[in-house]
């Protein structure tokens, strides 16, 4: 008896030395996924594993203890690993390797990596139906008049782009300028190039330094990419030559308004983009790309608001002016003796106030512009440059369809001006009444042509002695996008 007694007691502590032997606590690195038989630095514990042959593995991790209460729990990866065959034993157990004390940050993007590229270019052909208008310079596209036929009249790329959350960039530069009096074509100047400082996070006010455009009208501040006609109106355009000068301004707008006034523009509703709801400026006020000619700035304001109807119809309506002096370049040409500037030395007064409204094409939309003012204006008879007064603006009707041809827009507008060119030399009169009936023809995004039939009757405000012309012109354009 006390022999079978001391044999059952020997098996007993041979069987649990090889259970105990057979027995593992697991852990897992949290970062790099290996097992450990250790704890250490970012290891969670798994439980306590014991090494069972012939057991399916489904059965062998059910011998798993749970983790312990307050230990996190394992990843759903890791869960399934611990399901897919037996423990290792120590031996095959990978040795214990330093864990680092963090996963590795991603690497921060510079403010260059995150600057877009895009643009657009025009291609236009002007055809005189009237053999009288062989003559017309026009201001605003040199490619009308005698022996003229294929031009580039814009040639846009654009770089912009966030340095920082509260600071970005636009650059702007046109690829075919063809200055005044020259026979040179598609030279590159500078259209733009400013600084966006947001005051807040929602970026809802903000400030803008360098050459951009001036807050001034609708269409002056609608990018030509999106304008339906082919020029803007010269009503409103005489304000601000090229749209654009160098000065400082301070926009306002809440952040659905924002939004607003970039889905006007990307959904091909012709919005103007995003100039704020409030906007106040100064500026230099000779003009883009050219010599301050005094020690006076120009000021401007500017309110408008995007309405948004139950039926989803947008309306838009406004109020701008500006005020400064400015100085005409006065000189001799042709046959004109150089007149004199009547004015103080710092130029003559050049005030404007101007209304807008717009329908958009929901698919039927109308927009309207007229200001009045004052300006230097080239006097009858030819000798002196006056301070006058000025007023004009234009109506236009719209219609948007979407074809199987591709997307239709079809418009007709008038414009009139009564007033001067004052950026042109000597200041000269013009009259202008115009009808057109044109259709824009968008084959794709990145594809359209334009096609404009023109009733004018205008005065030639660049070749002295400024003759007056009436006639029809067919234009066209082909513009790509990019």
């Amino acid at each position: 008896m006390p022999i079978k007694l001391l044999y059952s007691l020997m098996m007993f502590w041979f069987a649990s030395s090889v259970l105990s032997a057979a027995t593992l606590e697991l852990y897992v690195d949290s970062v790099t996924k290996q097992v450990y038989t250790e704890a250490g630095p970012n290891r969670v514990r798994l439980g306590v594993f014991q090494q069972v042959d012939g057991q399916s593995a489904s059965q062998a991790g059910a011998t798993a203890e749970p983790a312990g209460a307050g230990v996190q729990s394992p990843s759903p990866n890791v869960a399934s690993a611990r399901t897919q065959g037996p423990a290792p034993s120590v031996a095959a157990a990978t040795p214990p390797a330093k864990a680092p004390a963090s996963a590795p940050k991603p690497e921060e993007l510079k403010w260059y990596d995150k600057f877009g590229i895009r643009g657009y270019t025009q291609l236009r052909y002007n055809h005189a139906l009237d053999d009288e208008l062989d003559g017309l310079a026009l201001h605003s596209d040199k490619s009308i008049g005698e022996d003229q036929s294929l031009f580039i009249r814009r040639l846009r790329v654009i770089l912009s782009g966030d340095i920082n959350e509260r600071m970005s960039l636009y650059l702007q530069p046109d690829f075919a300028v063809t200055p005044s009096g020259s026979s040179s074509q598609n030279l590159v100047q500078l259209r733009d190039a400013y600084l966006d400082f947001f005051f807040d996070k929602r970026k809802e006010f903000r400030l803008r330094v360098g050459q951009s455009k001036i807050p001034y009208g609708f269409e002056n501040l609608q990018s030509s990419q999106n304008r339906l006609d082919l020029d803007r109106a010269d009503a409103i355009n005489s304000c601000c030559k090229d749209e654009r000068d160098l000065g400082a301004f301070l926009y306002w707008a809440p952040d659905h308004i924002r939004k607003r006034f970039k889905d006007l523009v990307a959904s091909g509703l012709k919005g103007s983009g995003d100039y704020g709801v409030l906007g106040f400026g100064i500026y230099n006020g000779q003009g883009a790309n050219r010599t301050e000619r005094n020690d006076n700035f120009h000021y401007v304001a500017r309110a408008t608001w995007p309405w948004q109807f139950a039926n989803g119809q947008i309306f838009e309506a406004g109020v701008q002016a500006v005020t400064g002096r400015f100085v005409p370049t006065v000189e001799a040409t042709g046959s004109l003796a150089k007149p004199v500037a009547n004015a103080p030395a710092n130029g003559f007064r050049d005030q404007r106030v101007g209304l807008h409204a717009v329908l958009y094409p929901q698919p039927f939309g109308l927009q309207a512009e007229w200001n009045w003012g004052r300006g230097p204006e080239l006097a009858d008879d030819y000798r002196t440059v006056e301070e006058k007064s000025l007023n004009g603006g234009y109506v236009q009707a719209m219609y948007s369809l979407d074809s199987d041809w591709g997307h239709l827009m079809p418009f007709l507008r008038w414009q009139h001006f009564d007033g001067a060119m004052k950026f042109e030399r000597n200041a000269p009169a013009t009259q202008v009444d115009e009808f057109q009936l044109g259709l824009e023809w968008q084959f794709i995004p990145a594809l359209e042509l334009t096609t404009i039939y023109v009733m004018t009757d205008r005065t030639d405000v660049v070749n002295a002695p400024y003759a007056q012309y009436e006639g029809d012109l067919l234009r066209l354009q082909l513009q790509w996008n990019y």
